[in-house]
């Protein structure tokens, strides 16, 4: 069987406050949109831009951390996977559809405080055994 990938890298601007909720069972989940911008010239050489809106969905810890730290317009590196999934339209009736990005990591790329960042602040879904406690975070 030939093997497949399934894998978004974005970069892009915060469209919105991450919203933060939980499912019945507890489970953190965040979603927000990104904005990506293309730029090119025409063939007349006329400047053009293109925005492209994204719909990222992210889960547990990476969820509350997105939460947390991303503000609508800061930029922010997404990494993760394609995914489309269906529901019913509570008015019609109808079947929706929805493409998501489910990010598995996030690097904040603005800097704060007006001073560039020494490093990449950095999330990911899992924390590593032995993981700094929250007053070590440097961020």
């Amino acid at each position: 069987m030939a093997k497949s990938l399934n894998k978004v890298m974005l970069i892009g601007n915060l469209g919105k406050d991450p919203e933060l909720r939980y499912t019945t069972s507890g489970v953190a989940v965040a979603t927000f949109s990104l904005a990506t911008n293309e730029s090119w010239k025409d063939q007349d050489g006329n400047a053009q831009e293109r925005t492209e809106w994204h719909n990222i969905v992210a889960w547990r810890k990476l969820a509350e951390i997105c939460a947390e730290w991303l503000k609508k317009g800061k930029k922010v590196y997404i990494e993760g996977r394609i995914q489309t999934r269906s529901y019913d339209d509570k008015n019609t009736g109808a079947k929706k559809y929805i493409t998501e990005i489910v990010a598995d990591n996030m690097i904040m790329l603005d800097s704060r405080g007006g001073e560039q960042a020494s490093q990449p602040q950095h999330a990911g879904i899992e924390e590593p055994s032995g993981a700094a406690g929250k007053d070590d975070l440097p961020f």
